[in-house]
Formats: structure tokens, C-alpha cells, sequence
């Protein structure tokens, strides 16, 4: 998804996103429900700058992500953490974590609701008994404004990177259209990316976890304005 940028990711998301505050907040419910909580896998980690944080506050986290750019990214950043590369509807790591966290609304990036159920069932499989997960949703129907359009600009080490985000919706697919302009000691060239995110209701997303054994509750408000699922392992279906 991000093959024309996840060198320049930080670079973007870091003028905008605030990573402090998200990771006080994660690691504020990661204690809330589970006490004794310590170690965490990151799915859909990306550039791993949750998981630096969170490493920071005294977790120990791996992570997983599609991207193998990502992971190299990641694991730059976090040398005690274990990364791998991997589709998050089909990994199998062969550990067990106190928590599971699927931020920044990766599991929109799955598409469709049998693979956000297969996905969740790759997050419990890696869940010990007693596990917390965290899911950050994409947006659900009816939401977005397509007409709408978003810019915004990193600069770092002589690199400035421009981009701009359009939307489009067709039913239950949504793709985020993002155009760079990124210019570097070489010059300045351009590069394009779509992104397709599936849009999923409250209800089929609740539903999803319970068919999946988890017990949840819905945050409307969330990290970033977009909602977080916090849910607990079914014990009686742990494993």
C-alpha cells in the first residue's frame, strides 16, 4: 500500500499525528484492563513508532506488517522488539502476547468482513489468557466527504514531501487517493498511491468480535477522533 512512501511516512504522518499523546493513551488502557500487562504485538505496526513509544513506557513489543519496508523501518527503531512480516488475517507467530493492538485504522485495509474475522482470529490465537486488544476502526458508512480534500507537508535532513488526499466511496470501498510531491537533493519528482479501505458499521464490527470470542466495548471517541474497540478474550474460548 504504501510502496511510494513508507520511506517518507514519518516524515508525513509526524507534522500531523500526535504519537506522544496516542501511546500515553494506549498504554493507560493497556494497564486499565489488564494490570500485570507487559508484552504487546503491534499488528499493522508500520513504521513501529507506537511501539517505540510503548517500549519506551516499559512494554515489550513486536510487531507484524505487510510491508517489509515497514518492518526493516521498525526494526531499525526498536532493535529489542521482534518484527516479521506478515498479512494480518493470516499470521502465525507461535507466541502469546498480554495484548494484541491493531491501530491507525489498519483493519479497514482487510476490505471485506471475512477477513477482518479471519484477522481476528489471528489476534486471538496470539492473545494469552486473559489478553487485551485494541482495534482502531476506519471510518463506517455514510461518513466520509468526498469532496473534501487534505494537504499536508513534512520537512526533515533536506527532504521536503508534499501530499495531497482525495477520497472516493463505491459502496462499501473506499480508496484513499494520495499524490506526493517530493523533492530531495536529486530534485523533485512526483508519485502516486491508492489506498482501499472497507466500510464496515458498528454492528458488523461488534459482531465480528463476538463471533471471533471476544467480549467488547465501543469508544466512540477513540485515539484520533475515529473510535476504539477495547476487547477481552472469551476465556472459554481462549486459544
Amino acid at each position: 500500500m504504501f510502496d511510494a512512501s513508507a520511506e517518507y511516512y514519518d516524515l508525513i504522518y509526524g507534522s500531523f499525528k500526535d504519537y506522544p499523546r496516542e501511546a500515553a493513551q494506549i498504554a493507560s488502557l493497556l494497564r486499565q484492563n489488564r494490570p500485570d500487562c507487559r508484552t504487546v504485538l503491534d499488528v499493522a505496526c508500520g513504521s513501529g513508532e507506537h511501539a517505540r513509544l510503548l517500549t519506551e513506557a516499559g512494554f515489550a513489543v513486536d510487531g507484524v506488517d505487510l510491508s517489509a519496508e515497514f518492518v526493516e523501518i521498525a526494526r531499525r527503531k526498536n532493535p529489542a522488539g521482534r518484527f516479521a512480516a506478515g498479512d494480518m488475517s493470516d499470521f502465525h507467530l507461535g507466541r502469546r502476547y498480554d495484548a494484541v493492538l491493531c491501530l491507525f485504522s489498519s483493519i479497514g485495509y482487510l476490505r471485506t468482513l471475512d477477513r477482518v474475522g479471519a484477522a481476528f482470529d489471528c489476534f486471538r490465537e496470539h492473545l494469552a489468557p486473559g489478553g487485551v486488544l485494541l482495534v482502531e476502526p476506519w471510518m463506517p458508512p455514510g461518513v466520509l466527504d468526498t469532496a473534501r480534500v487534505a494537504s499536508h507537508i513534512g520537512e526533515a535532513n533536506g527532504i521536503t514531501v508534499s501530499r495531497i488526499t482525495r477520497v472516493e466511496v463505491d459502496g462499501r470501498d473506499s480508496r484513499l487517493l494520495f499524490d506526493y510531491e517530493i523533492t530531495d537533493a536529486t530534485g523533485t519528482r512526483h508519485e502516486s498511491e491508492v489506498h482501499h479501505l472497507g466500510l464496515f458499521t458498528n454492528d458488523e464490527m461488534v459482531e465480528a468480535f463476538r463471533s471471533a470470542g471476544f467480549s467488547v466495548e465501543h469508544d466512540p471517541v477513540g485515539l484520533c477522533d475515529r473510535g476504539l474497540y477495547i476487547a477481552h478474550l472469551d476465556r472459554s474460548r481462549s486459544g
